[in-house]
């Protein structure tokens, strides 16, 4: 606990003597902006300007030159970038030890490439080197991420058309995703979602309930200022896989609806996952709701997040029984989770989140705490602590859960990340 009280006053500290600077990775070089102007209260949480920019493909382009010819429109150079992340994190239970983390060896170390491809059509591509990192593969090592190529054609005030994608560990909703609720781990409060997901976990449903698989597939997608649809076919294989999908038999639907309530950037939406996987041989059975609010209380910016997701127990008979979500084949797998984020002095930001869960026919709830600063723009430091509780837990430590479980004792109950990550 010392240890812990030392860290978090170490980031005030860093408060109090930081600069103030701006970011310039992939995406600020082909707009000309700063990072603070598709990003609310700090990376990766997008704005309204964060979502019109991704809801035009990764099109829109700024100050930057461009080679322009008879069907032809990119900017004149690749732009990319570079995400790290360094730290210390610690989790109780059996083995309870504490991990320093640097870049490749434990941490991440990612290079980014992205934006216009032409007018209608722009991608993104993240190659991680080495290990660690949520959704990281067993085999550790080499180069594995995710990429997406958006093809989205102007028609009126809308953008539509097919999101081509894949990856070892984002889910089918990497595909298309601008809301901060989780719905997509890659919009989240924090930067690292704990040693087992536990800060994560507690702050949405739709990461609670597993979705952040593998995933290679395709989508159609229809946005415009009022939200979007994302409608796509996939397959639990990510670029990772040794055989890859050979199918896309697994379905996802994915509606948002965006407006202003009582001054504040307001959405409501819900994912649906279905189908049976070819490549695993189980189903896909879960549906999410999720809702979020960001604008300023006085001077400080908020944002509140709230989402439910339900994951129906597998099957007890028929050809492909056990839902990818949920192994247990008597009680539903739930969760509620609400979460906010304040910024209370420019580039500082304080974070709470509450889960309640239920798995195996157990209360399975959380608290999350948290911190972030930004020493810069785009270095930010940040600390996050999550206390799970509940029969769940009770009945781990005791190992009475049953076998399916997979938990046989009490390990990441409560769990601690210190941070900094860097993108340039």
């Amino acid at each position: 606990m010392k240890k812990i009280v030392l860290s978090l006053a170490g980031v005030m500290a860093a408060a109090t003597f930081a600069p103030d600077a701006s970011a310039v990775p992939a995406f600020a070089r082909q707009v000309g902006m700063a990072c603070s102007a598709c990003h609310f209260q700090h990376f990766p949480l997008l704005n309204g300007f964060g979502r019109s920019f991704k809801g035009s493909g990764y099109t829109l382009m700024g100050a930057e030159p461009k080679v322009e010819g008879e069907n032809l429109s990119i900017p004149d150079r690749v732009n990319m970038a570079v995400y790290t992340t360094t730290g210390i994190e610690q989790q109780s239970g059996t083995d309870n030890r504490t991990n320093i983390f640097v870049p490749t060896t434990g941490g991440e170390f990612s290079l980014f490439m992205g934006g216009r491809a032409s007018e209608f059509a722009g991608f993104i591509a993240e190659a991680g080197m080495g290990g660690g990192g949520a959704g990281a593969p067993t085999s550790q090592g080499g180069v594995v991420g995710a990429t997406k190529t958006l093809l989205l054609f102007p028609v009126g005030e809308s953008r539509v058309g097919l999101s081509i994608h894949s990856s070892q560990g984002q889910g089918v909703a990497y595909s298309f995703e601008t809301l901060n609720t989780g719905a997509a781990g890659t919009h989240k409060l924090m930067g690292n979602g704990g040693p087992a997901g536990q800060h994560l976990n507690a702050t949405s449903a739709a990461q609670y309930l597993g979705t952040a698989t593998a995933a290679t597939g395709a989508s159609f997608v229809a946005n415009n200022s009022m939200g979007f649809v994302n409608l796509g076919l996939w397959e639990k294989a990510g670029n990772d896989a040794v055989t890859g999908a050979n199918s896309l038999t697994l379905n996802y639907e994915r509606g948002v609806y965006t407006f202003d309530m009582a001054g504040f950037d307001s959405a409501v939406g819900i994912q649906r996952f279905g189908g049976d996987s070819t490549v695993t041989a189980n189903r896909a059975d879960a549906t999410i709701i999720d809702f979020q609010m960001q604008g300023d209380a006085g001077n400080m910016p908020l944002g509140i997040y709230a989402s439910y997701g339900v994951a129906p127990a597998s099957l007890t008979s028929g050809v492909v029984t056990t839902n990818m979500f949920n192994a247990d084949t008597v009680n539903n797998k739930t969760s509620l989770n609400v979460a906010g984020s304040l910024e209370f002095t420019p580039g500082a930001t304080v974070q709470g989140g509450l889960r309640f869960g239920n798995q195996w026919g157990e209360a399975d709830n959380a608290v999350m705490v948290g911190a972030t600063y930004d020493l810069a723009m785009n270095i930010s430091l940040s600390i996050n602590y999550t206390m799970q509780s509940g029969s769940y837990w009770d009945k781990a430590a005791a190992g009475t859960l049953p076998a399916g479980a997979g938990v046989t004792n009490d390990n990441g109950k409560t769990a601690t990340t210190l941070l900094m990550e860097a993108l340039f």
